[in-house]
Order: structure tokens, then C-alpha cells, then sequence
């Protein structure tokens, strides 16, 4: 196989990055939990404030195989932007090809590019690219955990009488 074409995702990507992410929550062992659209990526990444970007990795045909979602985050302590990687996914049959570094790859250079000081993302604790990642010099976060408020939680909270209201 020849080496990985990356390039930015383009709206007549968006079905099959569509399918690769219920693919990959598949994977993840939790397709039931996976609602994303055509519609709701299309508006993600090319709507009126598009707030989502991604890369695909493509063959010959350019076909995608491969995708990363990701978007700006920002690091009060460093005073710069970062990005943090959603979702990274190659396809099975395109797995072991590079395709998966030359989508971080190409991340990195867009933080290296735009002075961002950080490429961040989370990942199952099972999932055997932990030793690609780590061989690619990618560190766990030691003492940092990751907190997520939804469903019912979130609508509680959001009807929480707050203490002070400006």
C-alpha cells in the first residue's frame, strides 16, 4: 500500500465519516450510544460558525478510510490554543498502513504551524493503541481525570436556581 493521503474532510465526505464513526463506537462496544447524522456533521464542520474540523486519510479513488474529528481547545496556564482529537479511526483493512500517524501527523503540524502548545485526546482504557500512541512519545495524564455531565444530570443542573445571576 502506498503511503497515507491526508487532507481536510470536504462535504461529500461527511456519509463515510459518518459510517467510520459508528464504526468505530462499534469498536468501542457502544453502537447504541452513537446518534451522529449526515446532517449533524454537515453543520458541525461546514455550517454558519463551524466550531468541529477533521481530516481524512483517502486511497487512489479518494475514498476515505480513515478520519480525525477535532477541535480548538485552550490552556489558561499556556495562554494558547491546543487541539483535542474527538475521535481518530482507521478502517481495519488500512490499519497497520501509517494511515493512523499521518492523521496525527498532520495534527501536529497544525499545532506547530499555529503555535498551539498541545495535542490532547482520551481513549479506552483497552485499546491496544495505547503502544502506538506511547511509541510516538504520547503520555498518559497522570492525576487528571475526565468528567462528562449528560442526560438527566445536565437538564438538573441546567435548572438549578445558581446563587448569583447577572
Amino acid at each position: 500500500m502506498s503511503p497515507a493521503t491526508i487532507r481536510p474532510v470536504r462535504p461529500q465526505d461527511v456519509p463515510a465519516v459518518v459510517a467510520m464513526v459508528h464504526e468505530l463506537a462499534e469498536f468501542e462496544r457502544e453502537p447504541q450510544s452513537c446518534h451522529l447524522t449526515d446532517d449533524q456533521l454537515t453543520t458541525a464542520l461546514f455550517g454558519d460558525r463551524p466550531a468541529l474540523y477533521g481530516h481524512v486519510a483517502v486511497d487512489a479513488d479518494d475514498t476515505p478510510y480513515g478520519f480525525a474529528l477535532w477541535f480548538l481547545n485552550f490552556s489558561t496556564w499556556e495562554g494558547v490554543h491546543g487541539i483535542y482529537l474527538e475521535d481518530l479511526y482507521v478502517r481495519p483493512g488500512h490499519r497497520g498502513t501509517g494511515a493512523g500517524a499521518a492523521l496525527l501527523t498532520e495534527l501536529a503540524r497544525i499545532c506547530v504551524e499555529r503555535g498551539y502548545r498541545r495535542l490532547e485526546w482520551v481513549m479506552l482504557d483497552w485499546n491496544p493503541a495505547a503502544d502506538f500512541y506511547a511509541a510516538i512519545g504520547a503520555s498518559v495524564t497522570e492525576n487528571w481525570l475526565p468528567y462528562r455531565l449528560t442526560g438527566a444530570a445536565l437538564e438538573r443542573l441546567a435548572q438549578r436556581d445558581p446563587a448569583v445571576r447577572r
